[in-house]
């Protein structure tokens, strides 16, 4: 395969040159150390009706003829599941918050004359810029905090960066001019950037591939919820206005903050890190979580990540697909997070009442991510469900397009339509991503670059909704959204062919097979 011709595509695919080269630094750097990734052997199939062997002094012993109880491992799963993914989902939510509250602050009292813009003499321009920083930082420290993830252990990496991102919120309530505001958004972006990628190859730490994908929906789906939370907090934040002199754009930064600085402590002390290392599991419990994820897991022992898994995850042209769809919903998911305010505002919502009126698109969101996800992993089809779903998201940014700027009901319904589509549709993106890496070792890295490439989509996203438009409806940013989703769409069906084309091909070989 011509690497360079690989190289020439990334680069034109949205991502600088200097952005490249990072990256490719940073690989070489981790293929150098020595406690990175895994390294695995093979990457069979699990059966659930094994049992596993007890475990011989003080190290596992794990034969191939061991089997595990299935009961014991139910057990086992949804004890984790009590005490990772509620909180994982709590750190996402409070992530998602302080990263798009800044579409809250821009209109957040306008009538008043207390906004953001207003107070720190930033232009439309200006503001847009402040949000390109943050993408821009957030793509190139995305990569290496999946690094540092593994080095210093989940639980201290997570809280460290909430820490950081949650001071960086409040210190944004003290800004009094556009390169503040720019500053602190670059530096959350570098805080924020390591999270989500985090979380999704954390997960992997504790379970397989197959049961992945709707607990990242899970915790994707919070981001739904911030959404829905950050509206409603803004709409009591406003009536805060000139308390104590400050402006209530000021006090939505200082209170969704403080609760990411207080959180820190609880994921240091309360997170576990893997299970081999985690008190609250049984001997016999340790021994059946490694058993079932020696083949299919990352592990917190494991081997370093080689050269050759870095080179089979940069140029495998099909996983290029599968970041290049991922690119294509991220426009979709930055616009709405970061605009939906100001997109309610346009439907005949003044002020504070279009705060409230974005927590309706979120909420339905939420039960509709949720659903989704279920039914995806629970019929083994994410490609069709994200498919569907980017369809549904793309029909409603053209509904909304097309109807008359005056038609504020049917508009506003259009935005709940394309909300639910456009992010239901990404945690099976995901999930199928996640479960065609046959080589776990460079899992962390996969997914880091997936959303890493996603960032130029969200780049894109935050230019389109153009604050001239708004008495037309923002017609430029509904169209460039739908147009991307009906590409996710196509996508999707597209490479759910292609898989099943060369699953049809490995029948009666011992290829490995293919997920769709």
């Amino acid at each position: 395969m011509d690497t360079n011709l690989l190289f020439s595509n990334f680069c034109q695919g949205g991502c600088s040159w200097n952005h490249s080269t990072f990256v490719f630094f940073c690989l070489v750097n981790m293929a150098a150390r020595s406690d990175f990734g895994n390294n695995p052997e093979t990457d069979g199939d699990f059966h659930a009706d094994e049992k596993v062997l007890p475990k011989d002094g003080a190290d596992t012993q794990l034969e191939s003829t061991a089997v595990v109880d299935p009961v014991l491992e139910k057990a086992l799963v949804r004890k984790q599941d009590r005490r990772i993914i509620p909180l994982a989902a709590g750190i996402y939510l409070l992530c998602y918050l302080d990263r798009s509250n800044i579409g809250n602050a821009k209109v957040l009292n306008h009538t008043t004359g207390h906004d953001l813009l207003t107070e720190t003499n930033m232009s439309n321009y200006d503001f847009t810029i402040a949000l390109m920083v943050f993408l821009i930082a957030y793509a190139l420290f995305e990569v290496p905090s999946n690094y540092f993830l593994k080095k210093m252990k989940p639980s201290r990496w997570i809280a460290f960066l909430m820490f950081s991102w949650g001071t960086i919120t409040i210190c944004l309530g003290a800004a009094h001019s556009y390169a503040v505001v720019t500053v602190l958004r670059f530096l959350l972006g570098v805080f924020e950037a390591g999270l989500f990628p985090g979380l999704v190859y954390y997960l992997t730490f504790w379970y397989k591939p197959e049961e992945r994908s709707v607990r990242v929906a899970t915790i994707l789906a919070s981001a739904t919820l911030a959404g829905a939370f950050g509206g409603a907090i803004a709409y009591g934040v406003g009536h805060m206005n000139q308390v104590h002199g400050l402006s209530g754009w000021r006090w939505l930064f200082i209170l969704e903050g403080i609760p990411s600085v207080l959180s820190s402590i609880l994921v240091w002390f309360g997170l576990p890190d893997f299970p081999e290392s985690a008190s609250w599991l049984s001997a016999e419990e340790k021994d059946v979580a490694a058993y079932r994820l020696a083949e299919q897991g990352s592990h917190g022992d494991s081997k370093a990540m080689t050269w050759e898994d870095i080179k089979e995850t940069l140029f495998e042209w099909r996983l290029w697909c599968h970041y290049l769809i991922y690119f294509g919903i991220s426009a979709p998911f930055s616009s709405l997070s970061l605009f939906t305010p100001s997109i309610t505002a346009g439907l005949g919502f003044a002020d504070l009442r279009a705060q409230l009126m974005t927590v309706p698109p979120y909420a339905a969101a939420y039960v509709v991510t949720l659903l989704v996800s279920w039914s995806a992993d629970r019929y083994n089809a994410r490609a069709l469900h994200s498919a569907a779903f980017s369809l549904i998201g793309a029909i409603g940014f053209i509904a909304s397009a097309t109807l008359p700027a005056d038609s504020y009901s049917p508009r506003y319904g259009c935005l709940i339509i394309a909300c639910c589509g456009s992010f239901a549709c990404i945690p099976p993106l995901l999930g199928w991503l996640s479960s065609n890496l046959h080589s776990t070792a460079a899992i962390g890295l996969a997914i880091a670059l997936n959303i890493s490439m996603g960032a130029p989509g969200q780049i894109v996203g935050v230019w389109i909704y153009k604050a001239e438009e708004a008495a037309k409806g923002y017609p430029t940013g509904h169209w460039t959204n739908a147009g991307l989703l009906l590409f996710v769409s196509v996508g999707c069906i597209g490479m759910h062919g292609y898989y099943v084309w060369r699953n049809r091909r490995a029948a009666g070989t011992d290829q490995p097979r293919f997920k769709y």
